[in-house]
């Protein structure tokens, strides 16, 4: 999901207090951990404390507050885990709706309802909003994220606006590719992917881009 995509009619309001990376609450339960160390990489290519201030003030993480006041991250999950990694302590975020007068069960369908979350663990399948990870630091590694992210940057699939859109394209790689090819040979697996996401059976997908005659 891109942070700029949201319905109108959403305030998004800059938070001035900075919030603990480990208090963000994450609404996926899996991340592709090679598109997290490709974020690391850039955060340390950002070198001075000025780039990387700038850096920050470009990325806030939209949040939605949910109950307690907590802060749920609906989009860049990849890059809290990133600076987590790096050593930060605390992020900017920007509001996108205030749901906190909800109880959890009617946060969580509100959440399922507008496509402000993903629960489907390493394996493609779903699982309660329970399941979900309570900080970033505990989602789950899945190479197949990270094969549709690298699939996209390679031409595979045009960027859409489409909520999940990468996770969509890694369930349809993770039916026709070996975890293990994915795993032991990333390139191979991505030769492979370029293929697939010129087929037929991928025009179903957003950002398909494959042969016009169907």
């Amino acid at each position: 999901m891109a942070a700029k995509d949201f319905p109108p009619g959403n305030t998004r309001e800059p938070v001035l207090k900075p919030v603990p990376i480990l208090a963000l609450r994450p609404t996926q339960m899996t991340v592709g951990m090679r598109e997290v160390n490709a974020r690391r990489k850039h955060w340390r290519d950002q070198g001075s404390a000025r780039k990387r201030g700038a850096f920050l003030e470009k990325h806030l993480i939209p949040v939605i507050l949910g109950p307690g006041k907590k802060h749920f991250i609906i989009d860049h999950h990849h890059m809290a885990l990133a600076l987590h990694k790096e050593g930060l302590k605390k992020l900017y975020v920007t509001v996108v709706a205030d749901l906190s007068l909800l109880d959890a069960e009617t946060f969580w369908f509100v959440l399922d309802q507008k496509s402000w979350m993903h629960p489907f663990d390493a394996k493609g399948m779903r699982r309660s909003a329970r399941a979900i990870p309570k900080s970033v630091e505990r989602m789950e590694d899945d190479p197949f994220r990270s094969l549709a992210g690298e699939l996209r940057r390679f031409g595979g699939y045009a960027k859409d606006t489409t909520p999940f859109s990468e996770f969509l394209w890694a369930d349809f790689l993770r039916r026709r590719i070996k975890k293990k090819l994915v795993e032991k040979n990333f390139t191979r697996a991505l030769e492979h992917s370029l293929k697939l996401a010129k087929e037929r059976e991928a025009s179903y997908l957003p950002g398909w881009c494959g042969p016009v005659d169907l």
